[in-house]
């Protein structure tokens, strides 16, 4: 299994409402996307994040699946939309598990 973890930073304009939204989008790529195992976001409140809002924990079946998430047409829908609402930084760490 492929672990696939995401640390968003957004810019001062995007609302809470814009937010929500991603999350909602994003927990529907698990019916959209082969080889997600388990799909989970939410919005930060540790005060150790370096200024990171949100997290993206995305568990795969394996490599190839991890491989074929990124360009898959759902998951460049989720991503324009991210772009479209202010993303200003993003972490990103993939590891076998």
């Amino acid at each position: 299994m492929i672990e696939h973890m995401v640390l968003l930073k957004f810019s001062k304009s995007t609302t809470e409402d814009q937010k929500l939204e991603l999350i909602r989008r994003t927990l529907l790529l698990k019916d959209k996307i082969p080889g997600i195992m388990d799909i989970q976001q939410g919005n930060n409140f540790s005060n150790r994040s370096q200024g990171f809002e949100m997290g993206l924990t995305v568990r795969f079946e394996d490599r190839t699946s991890l491989e074929n998430y990124g360009p898959h047409p759902a998951h460049q829908e989720v991503f324009s939309y991210l772009k479209e609402i202010g993303l200003e930084d993003s972490i990103i760490v993939d590891f076998k598990i």
